[in-house]
């Protein structure tokens, strides 16, 4: 039997964002769509719930595993539009394309998704009208049906 061995914090490689401003979103099928973004929510990683591995072979604890395969979460955008957004985006939804996030750093990440959602707020006096949409990453190239990584490009080496 084998006990767990502390291991000691290393220094982070990298600089972290000290600002979310300029983060931009835009899609393969039209980077030009008429959205103006506010706030940008990347996608994130999830493992997955842990996979159940006791038996009754255990004698204290319950015991996992983790999974193999992992999930890119969907992202958001909320951002202010023209109103001529709703014929593009009747145009781009539901399209399986490169969606590319442009980060405040000049990194970008790239991957294969589509937009799910286009939904206004309700227009009130005195406020700009905002729209929330939200974007689901595939992991398919729509070319091929191949799965497909998202692709980081470091500053400066990429668009």
């Amino acid at each position: 039997m084998g006990a767990p061995t502390p291991t000691a914090r290393g220094v982070p490689l990298g600089r972290w964002l000290g600002d979310g401003f300029r983060t931009l979103i835009n899609f393969a099928e039209n980077p030009t769509v008429s959205l103006w973004e506010k706030s940008v929510q990347p996608p994130g990683l999830d493992g997955g719930d842990a996979v159940e591995t006791t038996t009754m072979h255990n004698v204290n604890y319950r015991t996992m595993s983790s999974r193999f395969l992992k999930t890119m979460t969907e992202s958001s955008v909320m951002a202010a539009y023209d109103p001529q957004v709703y014929d593009q985006l009747v145009a781009l939804i539901n399209v399986e394309t490169t969606i590319t996030v442009h980060m405040p750093n000049g990194g970008s990440l790239a991957f294969f998704g589509f937009l799910r959602t286009f939904e206004p707020a309700e227009h009130v006096e005195g406020t700009q009208p905002e729209a929330t949409c939200t974007f689901t990453p595939t992991n398919v190239d729509p070319a091929d049906g191949t799965e497909a990584a998202p692709v980081y490009t470091a500053p400066g080496t990429g668009t």
